[in-house]
């Protein structure tokens, strides 16, 4: 068999004369004997297996949680659920936010502790509203917590070697690449490795026998000029037959077409474009859509937190005394409200961006009406990344308000979104709950791949939003995924393909 062992790259030449024939190659291998970096190991695989030098023996994946910083100071501090249990214990019935300021807690984490506490019967409000203790223990679930975030602080904990029960807890406390709610990161490895074949071991004994050892020259450094070493050296051979550089035109992002085609088209409606910051706070982005600041709801969202600043410097009047009343009894909505004390130093919160509907939000004050009006937000929350989801994202926001519209007006929209926009055949429309919009939809669409996927949600603003807002019409509000509609519009089964550093599929992607 005749190899050109010259035009291999220095990785691969290194990789043939360390291993021989029946030894097993890893990239922990690589790493502690050669000195390789994940990427030089993964470059040399792959080159080495597509020219049938090596060839793929095992393949395991592994599952393994990592204790993140907030574990860390779980584990330091004690879990939200102990800490409020022990509180409660010694110092008798209190409020939850008397309880978030004495144990220096974020409101949702008081919020939802509480919640699973009181799911277990360990905890229940009294007749005064405050938080009280009812059983002599914490749930087992929260000890196993415990004892996990202890086992934790030993090293990364192999998911083979927990318990069924064990899983069930760890799943609930940790996520993929971690979060800031998250005690766990999860990791997902995959342990591969290689061997040496006939053809590989041909070719490692042809480098040997043509004197090449991986560490020829490639190219002249300026240093290697000004020292004279390139006179000592000796050159890797330049392959004349090489094929040439592709001259590639310049061209725009075919999802960039597509956004920028959405726009147009919603302006030639009618509608007016609105925008605003990722960086918003916890009173546009929750608290004005009437989502309450201890309830579980919250915990949708996921958000990421700014640690610095973490507090914007102040929100803007009357809206936020308007918003606060409501919260507190309804104010002048005919709502009871939430019945809790609004807490001012938790809507200051900065975070990014978690929904497009604090466009909306932010758009009431200022609307006409009648008045349409839509966004193209970039939002960020933290999810699973799969097929159809994505830790940021698109989404198309938009209002309608107006004395005359209603529910029949809204269904118009959304099928105008979904066969118009995003090229559905086949759509439906299933009942949704949202804190601020009553009724609440949520429509699908049927992918030709995928099946039927939730493009988004939709509804009729509450009057507990748009009063205090100054508004006192219906407001229909829509916030639908464009990164979902662009699947169907483009041809795509996964949303990260918009996204891919496949810089030549975005090349050749015909858009819009």
């Amino acid at each position: 068999m005749d190899i050109d062992v010259k035009n291999l790259h220095p990785l691969e030449v290194r990789l043939l004369r360390h291993v021989k024939v029946g030894e097993q190659i890893t990239s922990e291998r690589l790493i502690s004997e050669l000195d390789y970096n994940v990427g030089q190991c993964n470059q040399s695989f792959s080159w080495l297996c597509n020219k049938g030098f090596l060839e793929e023996k095992s393949r395991t994946v592994r599952t393994l949680f990592e204790l993140t910083e907030l574990g860390q100071q779980q584990q330091k501090d004690g879990i939200p659920a102990f800490r409020i249990f022990t509180f409660l214990k010694d110092n008798g019935a209190a409020t939850l936010p008397e309880i978030a300021k004495s144990l220096n807690l974020e409101n949702s984490d008081v919020g939802s502790a509480f919640g699973s506490l009181s799911k277990a019967k360990v905890t229940k409000m009294n007749e005064d509203k405050k938080a009280t203790v009812i059983a002599d223990d914490i749930p087992s679930d929260e000890k196993l917590v415990i004892k996990l975030i202890d086992r934790g602080t030993k090293g990364a904990i192999e998911e083979s070697s927990l318990t069924s029960e064990e899983k069930k807890v760890m799943q609930k406390i940790s996520k993929k690449r971690g979060a800031s709610n998250s005690a766990f990161k999860m990791i997902e490895r995959e342990d591969v490795v290689f061997g040496l074949t006939e053809e590989g071991n041909q070719a490692r004994e042809a480098i040997f026998a043509a004197n090449i050892t991986g560490e020829e020259l490639g190219n002249v450094s300026a240093k290697m000029l000004a020292t004279g070493s390139w006179k000592t050296g000796t050159f890797r051979p330049y392959g004349i037959n090489g094929p040439t550089s592709k001259l590639i035109p310049g061209r725009h992002n075919p999802y960039g077409n597509y956004l920028q085609w959405v726009k147009d088209k919603l302006s030639s409606l009618g509608f007016e474009e609105f925008d605003g910051s990722l960086v918003e706070n916890e009173f546009w982005n929750g608290d004005a859509l009437f989502m309450p600041q201890f309830h579980s709801a919250r915990d949708i969202h996921d958000v990421y937190y700014l640690k610095n600043p973490s507090h914007c410097k102040k929100i803007e009047e009357p809206w936020l005394s308007n918003v606060a009343q409501t919260h507190t009894d309804g104010g002048n909505t005919g709502s009871r409200g939430w019945g809790y004390k609004f807490d001012h130093d938790f809507t200051r919160r900065q975070i990014m961006r978690s929904q497009g509907t604090v466009l909306s939000a932010r758009q009431l004050p200022n609307a006409k009406i009648p008045g349409k009006y839509f966004g193209v937000a970039r939002c960020f929350r933290y999810d699973q990344v799969d097929a159809t989801h994505g830790a940021d994202f698109y989404q198309t926001e938009g209002i309608v308000l107006g004395d005359d519209v209603n529910l029949k007006t809204l269904l118009g929209l959304l099928k105008l979104f979904a066969e118009e926009i995003a090229g559905a055949e086949e759509v439906k429309y299933v009942p949704g709950y949202f804190p601020f919009t009553e009724p609440s939809i949520e429509v699908h669409i049927k992918h030709p791949v995928l099946g039927w996927f939730e493009l988004g949600g939709s509804g009729i603003f509450r009057p507990e939003v748009t009063k205090p807002l100054g508004i006192d019409v219906p407001v229909l509000a829509w916030g639908l995924g464009i990164d979902r509609m662009a699947l169907m519009h483009l041809g795509l089964n996964d949303l990260r393909e918009l996204f891919t550093p496949d810089i030549d599929s975005v090349r050749t992607r015909r858009g819009n």
